[in-house]
């Protein structure tokens, strides 16, 4: 690749191996880069070494962290995704670094593949995508991001299952127009999901059913009967536009009877380990320059299902001012709102959750709030999702000028609103 401006990039964060993807404006899709100059190989070691053969403080990733770490002493670790999912600062070559600054060296050395020297100048959209996420990877990520001088609107994050969806989605629309089987493999277990589409809906709704799996036994012979089996299990008589395969265990060697099986009435199948690296890039892609599936909506199990905000009194004329909005992922929701208290000593925030009839005004009491004349108390109130259903909303006291300086307290609760009564 030639573009090293406002690029689009995808980065699947694996467990044991990580890939990246830039979009092609020309040719209109996501396309894989090689970890290694002039091969094939898609899929770098997720690991980082600091080098210590040199005097400067020079870091490196993948296959030439594993061979700096082997050949010249370098300091190796491997297990990043661990690292990911804790807020203990990690030790490195004698220096204490926290978990933050570990995934931001290892996506710059990620970035360095399609030739990104100066991060925030040359990247339009990073997503990162890995296959669940949690409140800790979610703060870590964006650290990281900042770390590395990117602003909200360059950065976002997905888990593998929002990947497939852009992934397929953005393919020709006659491999998604009817239901879409997806098979993942993991050595002697596959999982079955289902891609489907609500009729007759603006939006469309679109939504993977619950997992189904099913073991693999490891002859050949046996293991292509197995893999038959559950695929008559699973398709049955429903009509699919394509079948997608992925992860490590399957092999056209071995699954003779079974493949034949999934191309029966024309179904396109398809192979690949790169599905997830090619959804998170063409999710930025949709993001900031395509906007094609406008009309449709993914019903992640990571969507928030309410809308929160506050009844306040905006330019003097009380107005609702909406703070989260739902139908977003949790680890995109939050908010931040500075105000002035009038003759209370608590906050209402207005809940209008999906599927519930009537609005709900849930309240949160300030202890301790210091007394002040009416309209001289500021606060600060930040909310922010640490999973689908639990909101952390944090007040903080800021004062009223050098006439009421803060008295530096602090009101932090998490909230499930939809279990919230009035």
């Amino acid at each position: 690749m030639n573009e090293t401006r406002d690029l689009i990039i995808g980065i699947d964060f694996g467990k044991k191996y990580s890939q990246i993807c830039y979009y092609d404006r020309k040719a209109e899709e996501a396309r894989s880069l090689p970890v290694k100059v002039g091969s094939s190989l898609y899929e770098t070691p997720t690991c980082l070494c600091r080098r210590t053969d040199t005097d400067q403080e020079e870091y490196c990733i993948g296959l030439e962290a594993e061979y700096f770490a082997r050949e010249k002493g370098g300091f190796l670790l491997e297990d990043l995704y661990a690292v990911s999912m804790s807020r203990e600062k990690v030790h490195v070559a004698g220096e204490d670094r926290e978990p933050w600054e570990i995934l931001g060296l290892f996506l710059r050395g990620m970035l360095k593949f399609p030739g990104v020297m100066e991060v925030e100048k040359n990247i339009k959209s990073l997503t990162v995508t890995m296959e669940t996420m949690d409140s800790i990877q979610v703060e870590n990520l964006q650290k990281a991001a900042e770390f590395l001088g990117l602003s909200e609107d360059q950065f976002s994050l997905l888990d593998y299952e929002e990947s497939f969806y852009y992934y397929v989605l953005t393919q020709k629309v006659e491999t998604w127009n009817r239901s879409v089987g997806w098979y993942s493999f993991s050595k002697d277990k596959v999982v079955f999901r289902k891609l489907v589409m609500s009729s007759g809906t603006r939006p469309v709704f679109v939504r993977l059913e619950n997992p189904v799996e099913a073991k693999l036994r490891q002859p050949a012979q046996e293991r292509d009967e197995d893999f038959y089996k559950f695929v008559k299990e699973t398709l049955g008589t429903d009509l699919y536009s394509s079948i997608q395969i992925n992860g490590e265990g399957f092999d056209q060697e071995w699954a003779q009877k079974s493949v034949k099986l999934l191309c029966y009435q024309r179904r396109k199948v398809f192979y690949g380990n790169n599905l997830f690296a090619r959804g998170a890039c063409s999710a930025g892609a949709e993001r900031v320059i395509n906007h094609d599936l406008k009309d449709y909506r993914y019903m992640s199990s990571s969507l928030v299902l309410s809308d929160v905000g506050m009844e306040l009194r905006v330019m003097g004329a009380p107005a609702y001012y909406p703070l989260i909005e739902s139908g977003r992922n949790w680890y995109e929701s939050n908010a931040y709102v500075e105000l002035i208290l009038d003759g209370t000593k608590e906050l209402v925030f207005i809940v209008d959750t999906m599927g519930e009839a009537k609005k709900k005004r849930i309240a949160m009491a300030l202890p301790g709030l210091p007394e002040r004349p009416e309209r001289t108390t500021r606060l600060g109130v930040n909310l922010q999702y640490t999973s689908q259903d639990e909101c952390r909303v944090t007040v903080k006291d800021l004062g009223f000028g050098e006439m009421f300086p803060s008295s530096g307290k602090e009101w932090t609760e998490t909230t499930r609103w939809q279990e919230e009564t009035k």
